[in-house]
């Protein structure tokens, strides 16, 4: 084997490990993704009532420090409105559902960070990764500052934290996974050829469908925050009626698409009809067209994954929104997202 091809073998190597890197790394937001929702669901998000990045990584560790977490907690709204009989077990249980997040949160900070120092340490970062990497960093900081700053909405007068500040949260934390698995990708399949005219349509096609669903990742966030999903549980009509009365009722007009509960589920229910028409055809044109492998595989994962996740959310809105449908629902909407990236990515 002569030095070329061997410089090209160690580069690819190096490639593969830090794709794997970022896989783990999307792992752990997935992950994280996750159990937001269920501190969500489980109204463990207003538990702790304060921010501490350094000391809040230990939780109370004796009598005494947690009849000082629970007295904290007794003087928020959440706890006078909501929440009066609560005992310290009761306490315990929402709290650890936010702890865990917010450790898990820590955690993912250090298994991006020490990382990409240690690579970067040894010339494994390529020049044109080295914006990308700081730009992913940037919006970690901007997803803890956001966490925060969405549960002080809900420590004010109104025990719930805005819809706005939830659905940026989330939004934020799924640009962090699409923007590492995408790199991934990348390092996984690097464009070999360049781009073949014929294919341009099938590429627009398989962006749009990415796009369409970060819009029903983000819509889902609002139904979550202003839990919708509680309302109109039938399927396929929304209590008989396929648009609600009152979807345009309040006014400004542009409110109803924020804080109107029919306008909300009406608009999830209207992309997720959007994706099962579209979702589909789009599978039929990769499954006739002059593509790789990979392209077809990843029109048979998305096709698989929308699927799932409209049984999911069907069945979580006719029940009720129980907890373990509901988490996974949420943990469904990145399925469906890594899907419509991976098949953009394969069909570039």
């Amino acid at each position: 084997m002569n030095s070329e091809a061997s410089t090209v073998l160690a580069a690819r190597a190096q490639d593969r490990a830090v794709a794997t890197w970022l896989l783990a790394c999307c792992a752990l937001v997935f992950a994280m993704v996750v159990v937001g929702g269920i501190t969500r669901l489980t109204h463990s998000g207003l538990s702790i009532v304060e921010w501490q990045p350094v000391v809040g990584t230990l939780p109370p560790l004796g009598d005494a420090d947690w009849q000082e977490a629970f007295q904290k907690y007794r003087q928020t709204p959440e706890y006078r409105q909501v929440n009066p009989d609560m005992n310290l077990a009761g306490f315990k249980n929402i709290f650890w559902w936010e702890y865990v997040h917010r450790l898990l949160g820590r955690f993912i900070g250090a298994a991006f960070l020490l990382p990409l120092l240690w690579f970067a340490l040894r010339g494994r970062i390529s020049r044109g990764l080295t914006w990308k990497f700081a730009g992913i960093l940037a919006l970690g900081a901007l997803q803890g500052a956001m966490g925060w700053y969405m549960v002080q909405s809900g420590l004010a007068d109104d025990p719930r934290v805005s819809q706005y500040r939830l659905t940026a949260h989330l939004g934020i934390a799924v640009l962090i996974y699409a923007a590492m698995l995408w790199i991934a990708l990348d390092l996984l399949f690097p464009r070999a050829v360049p781009r073949a005219a014929q294919g341009a349509p099938l590429r627009r096609f398989a962006a749009a469908l990415a796009a369409l669903v970060f819009v029903m990742v983000l819509s889902g966030g609002l139904v979550a925050g202003t839990r919708a999903g509680f309302a109109y549980n039938s399927f396929p009509l929304m209590n008989g009626q396929v648009v609600p009365p009152g979807i345009l009722a309040l006014e400004p007009w542009y409110l109803n698409f924020s804080s109107n509960l029919a306008t909300v589920q009406f608009d999830h229910r209207l992309i997720a009809w959007l994706l099962a028409f579209l979702v589909p055809w789009f599978w039929l044109r990769v499954a006739r067209a002059a593509v790789p492998r990979r392209a077809k595989l990843s029109a048979h994962l998305l096709l698989g994954a929308l699927a799932l996740q409209i049984a999911l959310g069907i069945a979580t809105l006719v029940l009720r929104v129980p907890v373990p449908l509901a988490a996974a629902h949420q943990a469904g909407a990145l399925l469906v997202f890594g899907a419509a990236l991976f098949a953009a990515h394969a069909l570039r």
